[in-house]
Parts: C-alpha cells; sequence; structure tokens
C-alpha cells in the first residue's frame, strides 16, 4: 500500500514546481485510525516525493477546526493546529497532518497552509447537498433558533486564495492562514438562504443546541462500534459547528496574500440558484482529480494532488 502510494505520488508530482495538496478522507465520525492512516500518511508521502522531484512549493489545504476544541471563535486571528486540542478524529488527522506539511517548511522547499471555513458553492457535496436534502424532508433543525454568528467561504474564493498563496509563497511560507468571506452571518440566515436558492422551505423547528451536540455524541459512537461507513445524521461536530459562533479576523489573511474575495456571499447565492435551477441537482460535480492549474499571469507548472 505505502509502496503504491509513493509510486502514485511520484507520478502526480513529477515535473510539477509547486502542488496544492487536497488529498483528504472526509468522515465526521470515521475511525481515528484509519483517518491517520489515510490524511497523515499521504500527506507525509506526498511531501517525500514532491521533495524528492524538486518541487519548490506546496500549499497544504486544511481547516480552521484544527486548532479549535469546540468553543466558540469571535474575531479570533490564526492559532496552531493541535491534535490534542482539536474535536473529532477527522479535524485531529488533519491537524496531525498540517503540523507534518508545515514542519518540512524551508528555503527551498516553501510550505504554508490554507484553512479555507466551511467552503460552499455550485456542486457542493459537503453543505450545499445535505441542506437542501435535509431541508427537503423536514429533517434539519434550526439549533438554538439559529442565532449563531458564522462565516463561510463561497468556492471560488476558496480556490483563489488557495492558489494567490502558491504565488506568495515569500510571504506565507512556514504560516497557516484561515481564509473566509468575511462575511458573518447568523446560521439561520445562511440556511434559508442556500434553502431559497434549491426553491425548498427554510428550516424553521427549533432544537437546543446541547441537546444537538450530546445526541451527535452518542451516534458517534454507536456508529463507531458497529462500523456503519456511511456519514450518520447528526454528530458532534457538525452539532457544534451550527450552533456556536465560529467567524475570523481576516486582515493578516488579506495583508499576507495582497488578496481579497471577489464573490459576496449574495452573488454566491445567486450564482448556486441559478446552477441548482439549469441542472436540477445540487450535488453536480465539476473539474477533474489531477488537473494542471496554470495562471497566465505567473507561468509554472502546478499539479493538484487530491
Amino acid at each position: 500500500m505505502v509502496r503504491h502510494r509513493r509510486g502514485s505520488a511520484r507520478a502526480t508530482v513529477n515535473g510539477a514546481d509547486g502542488v496544492i495538496h487536497l488529498a483528504a478522507k472526509v468522515s465526521f465520525a470515521g475511525r481515528a485510525s484509519q483517518l491517520s492512516e489515510v490524511n497523515a500518511e499521504v500527506t507525509r508521502c506526498l511531501l517525500l516525493c514532491a521533495r524528492a522531484a524538486g518541487v519548490r512549493d506546496v500549499v497544504f489545504v486544511s481547516l480552521p477546526s484544527v486548532a479549535n476544541s469546540g468553543a466558540a471563535i469571535a474575531g479570533l486571528g490564526v492559532e496552531p493546529a493541535d491534535p490534542e486540542r482539536a474535536h473529532g478524529s477527522y479535524s485531529r488527522s488533519v491537524a496531525e497532518s498540517e503540523l507534518l506539511a508545515l514542519a518540512a517548511d524551508g528555503p527551498e522547499f516553501r510550505v504554508a497552509a490554507v484553512r479555507p471555513h466551511i467552503v460552499w458553492g455550485p456542486g457542493g457535496t459537503q453543505l450545499v447537498e445535505q441542506v437542501l436534502a435535509r431541508a427537503n424532508r423536514g429533517r434539519l433543525p434550526l439549533l438554538d433558533a439559529g442565532a449563531a454568528l458564522i462565516d463561510t467561504t463561497y468556492v471560488d474564493n476558496a480556490a483563489a486564495a488557495i492558489v494567490v498563496a502558491l504565488h506568495r509563497m515569500d510571504h506565507v511560507h512556514g504560516r497557516a492562514l484561515v481564509v473566509s468571506n468575511g462575511e458573518p452571518r447568523p446560521v439561520g440566515e445562511l440556511l434559508a438562504g442556500i434553502s431559497a436558492a434549491g426553491g425548498i422551505p427554510a428550516p424553521w423547528w427549533p432544537l437546543p443546541g446541547v441537546a444537538a451536540r450530546t445526541a451527535g455524541a452518542v451516534v458517534e459512537k454507536l456508529w463507531s462500534w458497529v462500523g456503519r461507513e456511511e456519514e450518520p445524521p447528526m454528530t458532534w461536530f457538525l452539532a457544534e459547528q451550527f450552533s456556536s459562533a465560529h467567524w475570523f479576523d481576516q486582515r493578516e489573511t488579506r495583508e499576507l496574500l495582497d488578496w481579497t474575495p471577489a464573490v459576496s456571499i449574495d452573488e454566491g447565492l445567486a450564482r448556486m440558484a441559478g446552477h441548482l435551477w439549469s441542472t436540477g441537482c445540487g450535488s453536480c460535480s465539476s473539474g477533474r482529480p489531477g488537473a494542471d492549474v496554470v495562471d497566465a499571469a505567473n507561468p509554472l507548472t502546478v499539479c493538484t494532488a487530491f
């Protein structure tokens, strides 16, 4: 298995000047050993192969929860990834991976971590598809009346920030940056906007956040105990994400990247509505894994390792 991974990684990074590492097993209730093996070990393998292939720059795509134990976040900056502090096996495995990536940073092999916060947009399966499916069945509650203030990232902005980071390595290597739209909104307002884009009534029935978090913790243990592969209907992590404030100070990120988001939340919702109405679905994928990214203004070969 390790030999196969290294062979695949070598073929992926061969001839690349820069690598954007997006590979991860995403599961909010997966087994810790499996998530660590897939996420951390693949990251270690990719870093070794990239260095051996003469790759100059690597952007590791992470997530803000690598540094958060579940407490509310209101205007904080970036904190170091901490596998012991991060809640949930998935976040811990990504925290471990980010530490591996940043530890490899140096003058000749530069590495930065970008943490987009709650990415959504046309074709999204992690947020958009789940919100629409559950809201359509009347199974999407408003935790604590949907009052928690959260920030999110429209997919085009997340992609742009990641590519910009690759071209701003002189300024960002060795660092982790949280990326978001910088437009905190109440959870209820965001869910209503996504539902409206899909032509579905907004969720309305209330549920105390503490009840959802408790139920989610129980379901996580049950799923792990019986070895079920599909994602559970609720986890502690998901309940916490939709019942606690999560928004970040974006000033340092935007200064270091010399970048601001081009697509507002309102414009993003309008684009998503157009996509959903034109395709009749919320889970249509686009792009292809392993596609080369070419920036005409900064011509270098970049491989996106999924």
